[in-house]
């Protein structure tokens, strides 16, 4: 009979190994209820200010609840994870980081924005705008082959710091099998982010999530691949989007491009300032390649959703 468990909140770790010791075991169809830390370890809290952005220590980032065996796992298997809830805490924090991001050079200053999620149902940005809450686990993967303290970031072929902001409730993903066991671990909670994330930090935030696996054996995939019920954004698609483009050789060029509009048609049109437009880029716009078998000139879209502001596109 399938089971329910709970993951012991103070057991993380901050790289990948091919081999670590199992906090929990479990059988496939089994469910874990996980409550995660944001991203930073809790050195940041609502009351901090760009200033403590100095002080932030890189190697407490990227905390992961896990590992956790399902028994029967052998590489050439794929591991179905299944959304079943995810709840944000009552606060989160979104920033911009020196040096990091998609923009470094547009935006070299540090910059901390903490916000109220007591609400549950909309993220107050400022008072004309308000992005719904929808929460995700940013980062889901088993255990990489043949690694050692490797590094939460970058993602791979066995998951990791995936970040599709689909990965909502009752979303599944399918994660391949790398090592037995498969040695499941997540974290990095998001109550809110586009597609593409692009100044490196989404909205922070602690979360428990419930999460159901199932072992799918003999199921062979190559990387992650993941199915939704449903519209992809369904909490914005009911007014309408501006589109902004970056036409050019080479796809990173095409998203800074494209980013840099949508920042320029935010300040000009809704009076921000380029920062907090930048900061609402990561929050809700998604980037999307439109363009990429025309003789190598690549277009890359950055889609806002119009349902974030209280009044009509000017």
């Amino acid at each position: 009979m399938a089971k329910t468990h709970e993951f012991p909140e103070d057991r993380v770790h901050f790289t990948w190994a091919k081999d670590p010791e199992p906090v929990l075991t479990i059988q496939s169809e089994d469910t874990v209820l996980f409550k995660t830390q944001e991203v930073a370890d809790n050195q940041f809290n609502k009351n901090s200010t760009s200033e403590d952005i100095a002080g932030l220590d890189l190697g407490r980032v990227y905390l992961l609840a896990g590992p956790v065996e399902v028994e029967g796992a052998e590489p050439g298997d794929a591991l179905e994870v299944e959304i079943v809830d995810s709840k944000p805490g009552g606060w989160g924090w979104t920033a911009i980081l020196p040096a990091l991001g998609l923009l470094p050079e547009d935006f070299p200053n540090a910059y901390l924005k903490t916000f109220d999620l007591s609400n549950g149902e909309f993220i107050h940005f400022n008072e004309r705008i308000k992005i719904p809450i929808t929460p995700f686990l940013g980062t889901m993967g088993v255990s990489p082959k043949e690694a050692h303290g490797q590094a939460i970031m970058p993602p791979g072929i066995f998951g990791g710091n995936l970040d599709p902001r689909q990965l909502t409730v009752s979303t599944k993903l399918y994660l391949p099998v790398q090592v037995s066991g498969a040695l499941f671990s997540c974290g990095d909670a998001h109550a809110a982010q586009g597609d593409g994330e692009v100044c490196v930090s989404a909205f922070e935030c602690p979360m428990t999530a419930t999460l159901k696996f199932r072992l799918i054996k003999g199921k062979r995939i190559s990387a992650p691949q993941f199915l939704t019920k449903g519209a992809l954004t369904p909490k914005v698609n009911h007014k309408g989007f501006y589109k902004t483009t970056g036409v050019v050789p080479g796809l990173m060029k095409c998203a800074q491009d494209a980013v840099r509009a949508m920042v320029n048609h935010l300040s000009e049109s809704y009076g921000m300032e380029a920062k907090d437009a930048y900061l609402l880029s990561k929050l809700c716009v998604d980037l999307k390649i439109s363009e990429i078998i025309d003789a190598e000139q690549y277009v890359v879209s950055a889609v806002l959703p119009l349902a974030v502001f209280d009044e009509e596109t000017k």
